[in-house]
């Protein structure tokens, strides 16, 4: 009896290993992904109740929970399992000790294609360069840990050798010869 019981929750955790194991999945411009985490998401028990910027929760809406992202900000969610995306708009805040990172109305995860599992690997995404600098202007100097604000409008390309990344310019060479 205890090897079935072994032997199915051994099964179970691969099954989900593999789920979350799919190489990822990417549409648009990757320059704008801001986060990668697990998205679930939540229904009928909240419907019609007041989210956390005071607007009232339609289960079947396109919007979403997130532990730091300012009230109105539209962010892109892409389901890396299956590659449908969605745009939703962040008006409630999900716990600081969540190991969620973006909680779906229930009517914007059927859209992407997670209502069987409950949970999916997500990238979170801003949709324009634009929205990047004003969310780094919202956060000047104390980003959140988890989130990645950059301007990079092309991606950047990196030798593997690092002695080209690491290595100073010539600049004093030409500097002391007059040049």
């Amino acid at each position: 009896m205890k090897k079935i019981v072994f032997l199915s929750l051994l099964l179970s955790a691969l099954a989900l290993g593999e789920l979350f194991a799919q190489p990822p999945v990417l549409g648009g411009d990757s320059t704008l992904v801001i986060e990668n985490g697990i998205a679930s998401y939540y229904g009928r028990f909240f419907h019609n109740r007041k989210t956390a910027n005071g607007e009232i929760f339609d289960m079947e809406g396109m919007t979403a929970a997130h532990k730091n992202l300012p009230f109105g900000t539209m962010v892109r969610v892409t389901n890396l399992h299956n590659g449908k995306h969605i745009i939703v708009k962040v008006n409630d805040r999900l716990p600081q000790n969540s190991k969620r990172t973006i909680d779906l109305a229930k009517g914007a995860a059927r859209k992407l294609g997670m209502i069987q599992m409950g949970l999916a690997p997500v990238t979170i995404s801003v949709l324009k360069h634009e929205n990047m600098a004003r969310l780094m202007d919202y956060y000047e100097d104390d980003v959140p840990g988890s989130l990645r604000l950059r301007m990079y409008y092309e991606p950047i390309a990196v030798e593997k050798d690092t002695t080209v990344i690491f290595a100073w310019p010539d600049w004093e060479a030409s500097y002391d010869s007059g040049g």
